[in-house]
Formats: C-alpha cells, sequence, structure tokens
C-alpha cells in the first residue's frame, strides 16, 4: 500500500482567480476548464478567474468551479510528472470533504469531467431548493469537547432537527438543522464549554434530514450517469469506509446529502492504513490545515503551492 493519498477540498474553498495563473502556464490545466465551460454550456472558468465573488459564492456555481479548478490542478500535477519520464505517484487512496467527494470521483476515474460538473451544478440546484418551508441554518462549534456532542444533540433536538454535519478536526465540528434547534444548539454548546458557536450566513442545512429531497433528485440524476470502478479507492464521507466498486460511489453521492462528513475518521483511517503525506488537490489549505491538527506527524503538501512543485516531483521520480 502506498503512503500517499490525495483529499479534494469541498465549498468554501473557492476564490475569484483561482486556477487562472495555472491555465496560462498549463496546457492540460487549460484544457480542463475549457471541457467544464463545454460541458455547462457556459464559461465557468471565467466566474473562476474574474468573479464576481458574490456569484462566484452562489452554490450552484461554486461547485462546478471547485471541481473544475480542483481537476486542473492535477492535470497539471501529471503533465509535470510525464514530461519528467515518471507516470506520478500512485495514491493508495482519495478523499473529498462534502462536494469534493465530485473531484475525487473525477481524479479516480469513477466519472467523467464531463459528468461531474454538471452533477455538482444539479446537486447545488437541488440543495438549495430542499427543505423549503422549514427554515434550515448551520453553526460551527470550536473548542467544545467532542465527548459532549451526544449530549449536545439530546438537548438540541428537542427544539427541531439537530445533527452533526460535519467533524472536520478535534474540537471542530459544524451542526446542521431546523434554525430554532440550530440557534438553541448555539447557546447550549457556549454553556457546555465551547469557545466559540457561530451561526453560520446560510439557509441551507447540508447534510442533514433537510436534505431528503435533494437526496431523491440526486438519485434521479445519476440514474442514467456511467460509473466505474474508481482507482484508487475513495473513501465514504460518512464512516471512512472504502468505496470500491461502481454502485458504490454512485450510492455515495446520494448518501452523503443527508449524512455527516466524519473528515476525523476518514484520515484516522487513511493513517492506520500506512498513509504518511496528504497531497491536497484544490484551491487552498483547508484540508491541510484540518489534516494537520488530526494528524501532526504527517506530510502535508498543498499541490496549488508552487512551493510544492520540486516535492511533488521527487514524489513521482520515488515512485
Amino acid at each position: 500500500m502506498t503512503s500517499l493519498a490525495f483529499v479534494f477540498p469541498g465549498q468554501g474553498s473557492q476564490f475569484v482567480g483561482m486556477g487562472r495563473d495555472l491555465a496560462a502556464s498549463s496546457p492540460a490545466a487549460a484544457a480542463i476548464f475549457a471541457a467544464a465551460d463545454r460541458a455547462l454550456g457556459e464559461p465557468i472558468s471565467a466566474l473562476a478567474w474574474e468573479g464576481p465573488a458574490e456569484q462566484l459564492d452562489r452554490t450552484e456555481n461554486a461547485q462546478p468551479a471547485l471541481v473544475a479548478a480542483s481537476i486542473a490542478i492535477l492535470a497539471s500535477l501529471r503533465a509535470a510528472w510525464a514530461a519528467g519520464g515518471s507516470a506520478g505517484p500512485t495514491p493508495g487512496f482519495a478523499a473529498g470533504h462534502s462536494m469534493g467527494q465530485y473531484s475525487a470521483l473525477v481524479a479516480a476515474g469513477a466519472i467523467s469531467l464531463e459528468d461531474g460538473v454538471r452533477l455538482v451544478r444539479e446537486r447545488g440546484r437541488l440543495m438549495q431548493a430542499s427543505g423549503q418551508g422549514r427554515d434550515g441554518a448551520m453553526a460551527a462549534l470550536i473548542g467544545l469537547d467532542d465527548a459532549r456532542l451526544p449530549e449536545l444533540v439530546a438537548a438540541a433536538s428537542a427544539s427541531g432537527v439537530f445533527v452533526v454535519a460535519n467533524r472536520n478536526a478535534p474540537g471542530q465540528v459544524v451542526v446542521s438543522g431546523e434554525r430554532a434547534a440550530i440557534e438553541a444548539g448555539a447557546e447550549l454548546a457556549r454553556t457546555m464549554g465551547a469557545r466559540r458557536a457561530i451561526v453560520l450566513p446560510v439557509s441551507v442545512a447540508a447534510h442533514s434530514p433537510l436534505m431528503a429531497e435533494a437526496a431523491d433528485g440526486m438519485r434521479r440524476a445519476l440514474a442514467d450517469v456511467t460509473f466505474h470502478d474508481p482507482e484508487p479507492a475513495l473513501l465514504a464521507n460518512a464512516d471512512g469506509h472504502p468505496l470500491a466498486t461502481a454502485e458504490a460511489c454512485r450510492a455515495e453521492l446520494v448518501d452523503h446529502l443527508t449524512a455527516g462528513v466524519d473528515w476525523i475518521r476518514i484520515v484516522e483511517r487513511m493513517v492506520a492504513d500506512g498513509v504518511t503525506t496528504f497531497v491536497e488537490v484544490g484551491p487552498g489549505r483547508v484540508l491541510t490545515g484540518l489534516v494537520k491538527r488530526i494528524a501532526p506527524d504527517a506530510e502535508l503538501i498543498a499541490a496549488d503551492d508552487p512551493a510544492s512543485t520540486e516535492r511533488l516531483l521527487e514524489l513521482a521520480a520515488a515512485t
């Protein structure tokens, strides 16, 4: 088993200008953005490179733009490795955080880039429409002892739907559900020792039962999409179990809309299976920061950082 893993960030990592310089310098990256534009029938690349930010940040735009940017980074890496006479390192796992699963699936050959960007566009639309009539919300909790999460969930659920949407790192979780329950839970979390409990400026209760309609819509959208067995295996968002078949990958894209993302368990699973180096393939450093808190002894590489180029070439040469 290789000691390397590719990890792909989700929504929130986008920024205006992402991928612009890379596309200008790498024909392989430029080709990815061009393919994404054709698949969507509109220039998502122009929105990623030029903004405006308020349009890029819309869920239905941020998600396909992030898939395109992440796969463009990977294509540029693969081209650099090929130019050096190497096929590049073979990761033992690929894992995406929430929407990043789509980037991971494209990278692992489970779905095409074109299907990936079209599916996340539909995913964003379905998420925005799901749970209408039930005011959804999310909150970030910082510094709460993980052992107290079951107590918090039980207490806040008296006010409505309240679930853990993301276990991102020790002492860093995101909760999701009906606004009344989220606001009550944030207050409870402060009394239970959380350093911060911040209700987020979103109206979608992602990774909660309020996304049931979105999950049904995605099941229909996925029915005619061709899936292949991924290489390498992916890890499921909810509990980190391996996704090694085409049908497991298809099911994951439905299930993870209503289930949470246990990033702690995912990283711990990879470390237990021998992963010592994590390469974040996508814009920004969000996952690099989270993995550092979960696995402080791991080597962390942000693939979109030019300073990482030499180390990435070394990894390819050592394969």
